[in-house]
């Protein structure tokens, strides 16, 4: 996911898009933890998607606050 996408996206699309990603991190924690041990670039992927999104809602925030 590269974050030109994210930026096209609406607020309430990348809110959707972080709790999916979120729920998807659960989900690997569990298999993990149940022995099942997915692949470990997985993790990190997630990981820097959630910041992703999490960094473009901040600037949409600021931006908002701005304008």
């Amino acid at each position: 996911m590269k974050a030109s996408e994210l930026r096209n996206k609406t607020e309430a699309e990348l809110r959707e898009e972080l709790i999916s990603l979120r729920r998807e991190q659960f989900n690997l924690r569990m298999q993990r933890g149940s022995g099942q041990a997915p692949r470990p670039h997985e993790f990190q992927r997630v990981r820097k998607d959630i910041a992703r999104i999490k960094t473009i809602l901040g600037e949409k925030a600021a931006a908002g606050e701005m304008a």
